[in-house]
């Protein structure tokens, strides 16, 4: 797998709070999840590796056992939905859910 987001690698990614790495990890999840609701499951994968490269990003990054456990986890879960036999149930609409909350509050900087 090639390195789409080579600044971010570089070092910028570190600069950014967990907040906004959610908001980022949630907005290549939507493209996933967007392309896979349109049928295409080339723009789709391809989202969803982006989305996993930034999840690995943070977890290079992160400190926190508690952050460490939680991305840790979604990144399980994310896999297990995407190209599991979605063991842990998650839908769509869970997914949208679960990172608006991260985008909402990184925008509004909280």
């Amino acid at each position: 797998m090639s390195c789409q987001h080579k600044d971010l690698a570089a070092g910028r990614w570190k600069e950014l709070s967990s907040l906004e790495r959610m908001a980022n990890i949630g907005g290549e999840v939507e493209r996933a999840l967007s392309w896979r609701a349109k049928n295409n499951a080339e723009y789709s994968s391809l989202a969803f590796e982006r989305a996993l490269e930034l999840i690995d990003l943070s977890l290079e990054c992160s400190d926190t056992p508690s952050h460490l456990r939680e991305i840790s986890r979604m990144r399980e879960t994310l896999v297990d939905y995407f190209h599991g036999a979605n063991e842990f149930g998650s839908t769509e609409a869970s997914w949208k859910k679960y990172f608006f909350y991260f985008a909402y509050a990184a925008r509004r900087k909280l």
